[in-house]
């Protein structure tokens, strides 16, 4: 178990690299109008933040019950540095609540050919849901890698 708590958070960090990279295709592809590989990107997206969102779950229960820690602490020396990181992880949560709901409810519109509620909703989606995977991975970085004691 302390192997699966080790690799988790490099896992979801990864996951979320790679649903930035696929909202930025898809994005691409829709301008584009190639809309069957727009499609399949975005339903590909999805399912990549969907495991994302399992393995993020999974890492915190197994945290939990390993240690009763709800998870990582971030300290650091200089206030700035601390309170940006603060701001970033408050802006991050909170975003990330909307993003399921806002993903479904466009691929939804999406798959039903309503294009101008998909359009209009992806207007609000592409850009949460990026900043969301974006901030993820800057998260991950400031905890695990640039500044972890």
């Amino acid at each position: 178990m302390d192997d699966l708590l080790e690799l988790l958070p490099h896992l979801n960090a990864g996951l979320n690299a790679l649903a930035a990279v696929l909202l930025v295709a898809g994005f691409v592809l829709i301008k584009q109008k190639k809309e069957t590989a727009h499609k399949w990107t975005m339903l590909t997206c999805f399912g990549v933040s969907v495991v994302f969102l399992v393995c993020y779950l999974t890492y915190h229960q197994l945290l939990h019950q390993a240690t009763g820690s709800r998870g990582r602490a971030f300290e650091h020396d200089y206030a700035a540095i601390l309170w940006g990181y603060r701001l970033l992880l408050i802006s991050h949560v909170l975003l990330a609540a909307a993003v399921p709901f806002l993903a479904v409810t466009t691929i939804y519109f999406g798959l039903r050919d309503d294009r101008r509620r998909h359009r209009k909703l992806a207007k609000w989606t592409f850009p949460i849901w990026l900043y969301v995977s974006v901030t993820g991975v800057i998260v991950y970085l400031m905890l695990y890698q640039l500044f972890s004691r």
